[in-house]
């Protein structure tokens, strides 16, 4: 007689998460969306854009506290820091979590800025699950227009 044995659901699913991950690097280790992009499941998940003025760079972080967040700049890099809380209930007798898909714990993403980033302009504003930095570019690294005499 074969007998079976059964792992509850949250060690099975987290089996599964594990496995996909696991055959995600193996299989898809160049899909990205940029040379300069970070696999998935990276937090928060940033854009990087510049205008003629500025270096953007936006990072979707909802459910965070805006007082534990730190942006940095120096050397050249930009680092956003920060914690995020988790809201799955704590384990107790009477409660059983069978997902827990929501990144929480510490985190730390990093920027190369370009040379012509101003590290002593920096502005940073978080509203709406949305942490927007804005880095502007040095003057003598814009066109000017040379008057002719």
């Amino acid at each position: 007689m074969l007998q079976a044995s059964f792992r509850p659901a949250s060690d099975l699913m987290g089996e599964f998460s594990r496995l996909q991950s696991v055959l995600d690097q193996v299989f898809r280790p160049l899909e990205r969306s940029s040379i300069r992009a970070l696999a998935a499941g990276t937090f928060p998940v940033i854009n990087v854009g510049a205008t003629a003025d500025s270096i953007e760079v936006m990072a979707m972080a909802p459910g965070l506290d805006p007082g534990k967040l730190q942006v940095t700049a120096d050397r050249g890099l930009l680092v956003i820091a920060g914690e995020r809380q988790g809201g799955v209930p704590q384990e107790r007798e009477g409660v059983s979590v069978y997902a827990q898909e929501r990144f929480e714990g510490g985190f730390r993403r990093v920027v190369n800025l370009p040379e012509d980033a101003d590290p002593a302009r920096i502005d940073a504003s978080y509203r709406d699950g949305i942490l927007r930095i804005s880095v502007a570019k040095r003057e003598s690294s814009k066109p000017r227009r040379i008057e002719i005499s």
